[in-house]
């Protein structure tokens, strides 16, 4: 397999990067198996919410799993002032969800399509303010959201490792939860292994192993997978055409917000592991994709559609940044959404096992955002505190899911995402500490004077005999004083 992943020398750009045809497969695959269950969620959610029989709510499942995949190529190929040109795998975004149920109940699915069209067609006249925020977004911020991210994710590992139905009568069954450490036992054994094509696909690797080993104790079955039509196109306004009422756009453009700066975030991210320059430029791109993708995907029946931060982690756990991978990516998806019976095949693999890999992928992203923070300089500011009360801050809806219930729908709405209530935080408190200087006490937080004689292990590095610390500072065997190693700026 090694010799099949082809660098081109060439590439100015590691997304740029193109691999052979059988490492795009390979690796493609890898990304639509990580991010299938997150894709599929929503309209399973809104179509049992909505009343829907299982056959239409089949149709919403393969509607965004089509959508999906023509939202990843825009996003990943792109075309001239549409997509970011970067490794983000598209799908229906989960923000939105509790705003959509809502506006289900008065209107139904067609009500939720013109709302989606509506509010994402607003949000793609305002990108042009979105992609000129960037200097808005250093190591400081973008480590915080990067942090979060990870940790958000989490509760979403567990909850598949358990089994991901809560209503199941082995959710949370030991079955479950040993299959999920086996899962991530075999993630971690083929990571350790010496040969990069092995340690590379990792992730897909386990998730066969793991579905073998699951049929092979009788936990899962592809008895259903011969079950429906081999092939199907997508019916265009299959639940009607959309009605547009103006609060229900008006609730969902506050979700369209929200999604602009998880999106912002996670094209940040992205930059950020694959080691490439994300400007104004790109990042404004980036967002008029995701919006199109929006506007676009009601037409064939389903939702908003945001980047998925899982496959960022996938991105960071393998080393594969080349964005033609996640373009492959999305040609499954497509394919997902046209031969339902690839869908029914994908879908037989059990969540407990998506939980074990989905530890390693959600828990990189935060080590990743860890990695970020420490290129930080926190002496003599207030980036330490700023750090503490973002993340925590982001945490807070993680920690207690119920704690905006009765606030206003539109606070709810926005704060209820941990990613979000962290990005919102740190944005502010960034612009606040070190933009708008005017202000600021010389006295800094007894926190961060707490950190500000921390030796780095740059500065143990240069020590020789007889050299010695004093009072925060590096002196050599006659007294002089030794500069520090200076942290990167903010």
């Amino acid at each position: 397999m090694a010799a099949n992943i082809e660098e081109n020398s060439e590439c100015t750009n590691p997304e740029d990067e193109r691999l052979s045809i059988g490492a795009n497969i390979a690796f493609g695959l890898q990304h639509v198996l990580t991010m299938y269950g997150g894709i599929v969620a929503v309209p399973l959610i809104l179509g049992q919410a909505a009343g829907l029989n299982s056959a239409e709510i089949g149709l919403l499942v393969t509607a965004s799993l089509f959508a999906g995949g023509l939202a990843t190529i825009l996003q990943t190929i792109g075309v001239p002032f549409f997509g970011s040109r970067l490794p983000l795998v598209q799908g229906v975004s989960f923000s939105g969800v509790a705003t959509m149920i809502a506006i289900s109940g008065n209107g139904g699915i067609p009500s939720i399509l013109g709302a989606v069209i509506a509010a994402s067609l607003i949000g793609l006249l305002i990108t042009p303010v979105f992609s000129r925020i960037t200097r808005f977004f250093p190591p400081l911020v973008t480590g915080i959201v990067i942090t979060t991210i990870g940790l958000t994710l989490m509760p979403v590992a567990a909850m598949w490792a358990m089994g991901g139905n809560r209503n199941a009568p082995d959710f949370g069954s030991p079955a479950n939860i040993q299959l999920a450490a086996v899962t991530l036992v075999i993630v971690l054994f083929l990571s350790k292994l010496g040969r990069a094509s092995i340690s590379r696909l990792s992730i897909l690797l386990s998730l066969v192993i793991g579905t073998a080993i699951a049929y092979a104790v009788g936990m899962t079955d592809f008895s259903q997978v011969a079950n429906g039509p081999v092939f199907a196109l997508p019916q265009i306004f299959h639940f009607g055409y959309p009605t547009f009422e103006i609060a229900a756009i008006i609730s969902m453009f506050i979700v369209i917000m929200v999604t602009l700066v998880e999106t912002s975030a996670d094209i940040l991210a992205v930059g950020e592991i694959v080691g490439t320059k994300v400007d104004s430029r790109r990042l404004g791109d980036g967002l008029r994709a995701d919006m199109l993708s929006s506007i676009l995907a009601p037409v064939f029946g389903s939702f908003t559609q945001s980047a998925f931060a899982q496959n960022v982690g996938l991105v960071a756990v393998t080393g594969v940044k080349s964005r033609y991978v996640v373009a492959t990516g999305g040609l499954f998806l497509v394919a997902l959404g046209l031969l339902p019976i690839m869908g029914r095949v994908v879908a037989s693999v059990p969540t407990s096992v998506l939980g074990g890999a989905g530890l390693v992928l959600f828990g990189t992203v935060a080590a990743s955002g860890i990695r970020t923070l420490s290129k930080v300089n926190y002496e003599n500011n207030m980036n330490l505190v700023i750090v503490a009360t973002s993340i925590g801050f982001g945490m807070i809806p993680i920690a207690a899911p119920s704690f905006y219930e009765h606030f206003p729908a539109w606070v709810a709405t926005i704060f209820h995402s941990g990613i979000s209530s962290a990005a919102l935080m740190a944005i502010s408190l960034n612009l606040l500490f070190n933009h708008l200087t005017a202000g600021n006490s010389d006295q800094q937080s007894v926190f961060v004077a707490a950190t500000e004689r921390t030796i780095r292990y740059q500065d143990i590095a240069r020590l020789h005999d007889g050299d010695y610390f004093l009072g925060g500072k590096l002196y050599d065997a006659k007294g002089t004083e030794v500069p520090l190693v200076v942290a990167e700026a903010h």
